[in-house]
């Protein structure tokens, strides 16, 4: 007889519910399709742990716990990281928590964060010379305050030496769908992605970010390049024209725009327009020619490989996923 592997998910005050519960369901819909009869042994052996006795959670949900126990893989959710909160000091209330994933990470269990759950891991020290992930919304955020992770914002999940921190929210699937497949195989993995309705074949956060919703960068010079390469989107880049816009020579343009933003002009030119074609392709119908005309490309096979490294898709394949429109016959 195998003994089930143990999970437990660290609940603590402001978690997010789902977060708590996603991944316990997950592997709860893949012990039955793998004994389909119930006559198979408990896979796996899951429990909601806290230091505390009782915790309310985002939202209010008052959360059943049991104190915390030895397991083989801790879980951590994410947490309500709104602006205005003091992150500080939610974490500095968060110590009992954090001594936990510190203590569980010394005895040898494997650890895995949930979306913004990374930053318990970070405070607890774990990420420190590990590559990380994290939502995309945040990652700027958490390399900030833990400059010793390398983070991938573009990864939905990663591994580093027995810590594993996933993106946004439903990044959870993603995670539990995998540690399925290592447990059951592709075939229960896969069978309890279709029952749950969840994608087993996501490469990455790419594809969801809004540039819209982060934080703008740069002071008033880097603003107004910004605002002089958005109004001129369709046109052909020129450094030195764009230079000559600002008064000022190619190379102090480059290095004062990368020194307040941390990217060149024509990477923020290319993101934007990436963006403004993820608009077109998901609610019109216009050609790929045409939306590739429309943000500044004349060659298309120049647009398709920009917005293919940019977006994580092809043109036409996030046009198939993201769409509202049908596209036209070719």
């Amino acid at each position: 007889m195998v003994a089930p592997l143990r999970v437990g998910v660290l609940a603590y005050p402001g978690c997010f519910a789902s977060e708590v519960f996603g991944v316990p369901d997950l592997l709860t819909m893949a012990s039955h399709l793998a004994a389909p009869n119930g006559t198979g042994e408990p896979l796996y052996d899951v429990s909601i742990l806290s230091p505390r006795r009782r915790v309310v959670a985002s939202g209010g949900a008052v959360i059943t716990v049991v104190p915390v126990r030895q397991v083989d893989v801790l879980v951590v959710p994410g947490f309500e990281l709104y602006p205005g909160l003091d992150l500080d000091a939610t974490l500095t209330s968060l110590r009992p928590e954090i001594e936990t994933i510190r203590s569980h990470a010394q005895s040898g269990a494997a650890l895995v964060s949930i979306c913004v759950g990374a930053f318990l891991l970070a405070d607890a020290g774990l990420l420190d010379g590990r590559e990380s992930t994290t939502s995309w919304l945040f990652a700027d955020r958490l390399a900030d305050r833990c400059p010793g992770t390398d983070v991938r914002a573009e990864k939905l999940v990663l591994t580093d030496r027995g810590v594993t921190t996933t993106g946004a929210f439903s990044a959870m699937y993603d995670f539990a769908l995998g540690l399925i497949r290592e447990h059951n195989g592709s075939r229960v993995a896969r069978a309890t992605a279709r029952l749950a309705l969840v994608d087993d074949a996501r490469p990455s956060q790419t594809p969801y970010v809004d540039r819209e919703l982060l934080p703008a960068t740069g002071s008033q010079f880097s603003q107004g390049v910004k605002r002089w390469l958005d109004q001129n989107m369709g046109e052909r880049y020129d450094l030195g024209l764009l230079s000559a816009a600002f008064h000022v020579s190619t190379r102090t343009l480059l290095r004062r725009f990368r020194a307040e933003t941390g990217q060149t002009p024509l990477g923020h030119l290319q993101a934007e327009r990436v963006r403004k074609a993820k608009h077109l392709l998901e609610t019109t119908d216009r050609t790929i020619t045409a939306i590739a005309a429309d943000v500044g490309y004349r060659d298309p096979g120049t647009f398709s490989a920009i917005f293919t490294r940019l977006a994580g898709h092809r043109p036409r394949d996030y046009r198939a996923t993201f769409g509202t429109q049908a596209e036209p016959a070719s």
